[in-house]
């Protein structure tokens, strides 16, 4: 009989997790708090799967730059202090990395699991015909208002062969829509792809039901979870008690609630917002993925709409909407593309992305012989996402992992 393994969080990490174990013959089920998947931050996230561009936030000279930021009514970070041990644990450790030398280590495991989740995703879309979610692959410009930071990116690239310089003309000429935007120029990545996450979490879950390999408890809070030895026993959802063999963390920010004694896991949300704007025939959207880069807002059409995401607010656990934040997006947005879309009909959300100070996500083994963990993406979940779930099963597996995982492991506190 085939070991069955339990996953809280029906997130696109959780929903990921699961597809990889199903179809390597584990018997899956997926506990989610919400009454439906994929409803939290994997919702209207930026919709880029950006391979190549998956440098850590903690970096030297982040922490002043940070401060001009916070001085600034448009500035891409806002910071909320609050009397929270645990963000000023965060918030340390944060400043703890950034190093160059340190952004340069942890950027190159991000690289290694992002180009190996890229792979994992051209296979399942290929092999198991896995479609439906808007996905293209129509490259990446990441654009510079100012000339000294594009000089800096100029001479810092990860991948010469794939990343190509180009001056505003040359941008103009590949992306039409940035005619009259105000750039010093760009990097361009042409294999760099697209999709909407929330649709790609049903497709799994749709493949999921149909595998008859994958029980969704959707509805259902975890409210304890049960040890001794260092072995986990049972979960606790309200009354009832659910025995497990092999246990998957993947739910998020919220895992921190769940921690067992000596699983300390440094996770703070760091609140973004998105504006989803309807396209008709009279507008002229970007078509490649853009990253403004001065300003830290990402573009991405994904089918008949423009996706629009932006911002690092760290204010604690609170999801509500501010609309100042959105109003500034919105006016920065229509700046640089004034005809991209129907602002005034634009859905508005906001999510909370798991952060680790590092930039780096956890994953794999903790001191709980069956205990993994699938945290901590950022605002990677979805690049990211097929690399980690498949990397999972082949650790649950027991089989060597397709890469290094030096980097993810979790420290035993």
């Amino acid at each position: 009989m085939a070991q069955r393994v339990h996953i809280i969080g029906g997130g696109v990490i959780g929903l990921a997790t699961a597809y990889a174990l199903v179809r390597d013959g584990f018997e899956v089920t997926v506990i989610e708090a919400r009454d439906s998947l994929g409803s939290e931050t994997s919702f209207a996230n930026g919709g880029q799967l950006s391979y190549r561009y998956v440098a850590p936030l903690a970096d030297a000279g982040i922490p002043l730059q940070a401060i001009g930021w916070m001085l600034r009514a448009d500035s891409p970070l806002k910071l909320r202090a609050r009397l929270d041990p645990a963000q000023w644990r965060w918030i340390a450790a944060f400043l703890c990395a950034c190093r160059r030398s340190v952004n340069r280590e942890n950027a190159a495991h991000l690289l290694r699991l992002a180009l190996f989740s890229q792979e994992t995703l051209r296979s399942w879309r290929e092999d198991n015909e896995l479609e439906g979610f808007h996905w293209r692959r129509n490259g990446k410009l990441v654009t510079f208002r100012e000339a000294s930071s594009f000089e800096r990116a100029r001479h810092g690239l990860v991948d010469s062969k794939q990343q190509h310089v180009l001056s505003p003309a040359e941008c103009t000429q590949l992306e039409p829509a940035l005619a009259g935007a105000a750039f010093a120029g760009a990097i361009y990545t042409p294999d760099e792809e697209v999709g909407d996450c929330h649709a790609f979490c049903q497709q799994l879950a749709a493949r999921l039901k149909a595998s008859g390999r994958c029980e969704l408890r959707l509805g259902t809070a975890v409210t304890g979870i049960r040890h001794s030895n260092n072995i986990v026993n049972a979960l606790e959802l309200g009354e009832e008690v659910l025995a497990v063999e092999q246990l998957v963390l993947a739910a998020g920010h919220r895992s921190p609630l769940l921690a067992l004694p000596g699983l300390q896991l440094p996770l703070y949300p760091l609140k973004g917002y998105s504006l989803t704007l309807p396209i008709g025939p009279e507008h002229r959207p970007p078509e490649v993925s853009i990253t403004d880069y001065d300003r830290k807002i990402v573009y991405a059409r994904i089918g008949k709409q423009l996706r629009v995401a932006a911002m690092v607010d760290i204010v604690g656990f609170d999801p509500a909407l501010d609309p100042k934040r959105l109003e500034l997006l919105k006016r920065q947005a229509r700046d640089t593309f004034p005809e991209a879309g129907t602002y005034e009909a634009a859905v508005e959300w906001a999510g909370m992305r798991p952060a680790t100070p590092s930039g780096v996500p956890l994953l794999g083994a903790t001191a709980y012989r069956n205990l993994w963990l699938n945290l901590g993406h950022g605002a990677l979940g979805f690049t990211l996402a097929c690399g980690s779930g498949r990397l999972l099963s082949e650790l649950i597996g027991q089989r060597q992992p397709s890469i290094d995982l030096f980097g993810f492991k979790h420290r035993v506190v």
